[in-house]
């Protein structure tokens, strides 16, 4: 097998629909699990995958996004170079597959190269049934989770109170519901966030683990289970209706993400017309996605329009249990 050439023929190979992003399904019509123990089978094969294909030409590394969708059926997505954020050759493109559960393990079909995942490894044969690659399974974490606030910032909540915010309420395990507003409003700052998307196999779209991170309860960076996505301005990441982020760092459902954004509030003259957009860049699980962008406007859901002064932080509630934690801010001066 000439591995290079198979490569570029899977990443070209005709598209199979995204069966994510078809369908929305309302929340409150699609189980969501917040407990792995909970989630069945799909859950355990869903997940992200490294390794290399192998032929006589030599190796390629390639990353695969493995996204559950519900009774046993599975998009699998290929990523030439390895996984967003850590590798994955852009130019090169990405494709989708679909698979299904067979006797324990999501098999994917392109073409004659079949791909079975079970046990925390995708093994890949090639036409002739020979093993040409096995990639395992891996859960990565931010290089920001369990930031410590530093000296003099603001902590938002810890775990022990939501007392800060106004609607807030505490789960069962110490974690901060979606749905609430901070009682502190600020102007120039720098926000550190956790969040956690539900497992929602089921659901499709927006209906699937949303909320979102609004910045002076003006500008929203989404918050949805967009793993395994393009990565569009209504997906994880994106500032709604705005700008798409840079790659889609989307990780599984119930994996613990990180936000660590750095925000300078629009600037108005004395008159109240405003003089500079505001500037943001985002970083999602470590990785900029927004590096000084101007952001011109609101989005939909937060305040109706751009202000002088401070803004609270909005936890966006939109009917699915979505879940935060370690939320402070360093106020810049």
């Amino acid at each position: 097998m000439n591995v290079r050439r198979t490569l570029a023929s899977l990443v070209a190979a005709p598209l199979v629909p995204l069966a994510l992003a078809a369908v929305l399904v309302a929340a409150d019509k699609s189980p969501a699990f917040t407990d792995p123990a909970d989630a069945g089978p799909d859950y355990k094969i869903q997940g992200e995958y490294v390794g290399e294909l192998h032929g006589d030409d030599g190796a390629a590394k390639v990353g695969v996004q493995i996204v559950a969708l519900g009774e046993g059926k599975f998009d699998g997505v290929l990523y030439p170079g390895g996984l967003p954020g850590a590798g994955w050759d852009q130019s090169a493109g990405r494709q989708s597959y679909a698979g299904a559960m067979k006797d324990g393990a999501a098999v994917f079909d392109a073409g004659g190269t079949v791909g079975k995942a079970a046990g925390g490894v995708l093994t890949v044969t090639d036409a002739d049934g020979k093993k040409v690659g096995e990639l395992k399974r891996v859960d990565r974490q931010s290089s920001t989770m369990g930031a410590k606030p530093p000296a003099g910032a603001v902590v938002l909540f810890d775990g022990t109170t939501a007392d800060k915010w106004n609607g807030g309420r505490l789960t069962d395990g110490g974690l901060l519901a979606a749905g609430c507003t901070s009682k502190q409003e600020f102007k120039d700052f720098q926000l550190h966030a956790e969040f956690q998307t539900p497992f929602m196999p089921a659901a499709r779209g927006q209906g699937r683990g949303n909320s979102g991170v609004y910045l002076q309860n003006r500008y929203e960076v989404q918050v949805l289970d967009s793993f395994g996505l393009e990565g569009k301005d209504n997906e994880c990441g994106g500032f709604y209706s705005i700008k798409a982020p840079r790659e889609n760092m989307c990780y599984p459902p119930l994996a613990w993400q990180t936000y660590d954004v750095d925000f300078t509030a629009a600037r108005f003259d004395t008159d109240g017309k405003k003089t500079k957009n505001a500037v943001v860049t985002v970083r999602h699980n470590g990785v900029p996605i927004y590096e000084n962008f101007e952001l011109p406007k609101v989005t939909p859901g937060g305040a109706p329009q751009e202000t002088p002064g401070v803004g609270p932080l909005q936890l966006q509630d939109h009917g699915n249990p979505v879940r935060y934690r370690n939320i402070w801010v360093v106020e810049k001066k």
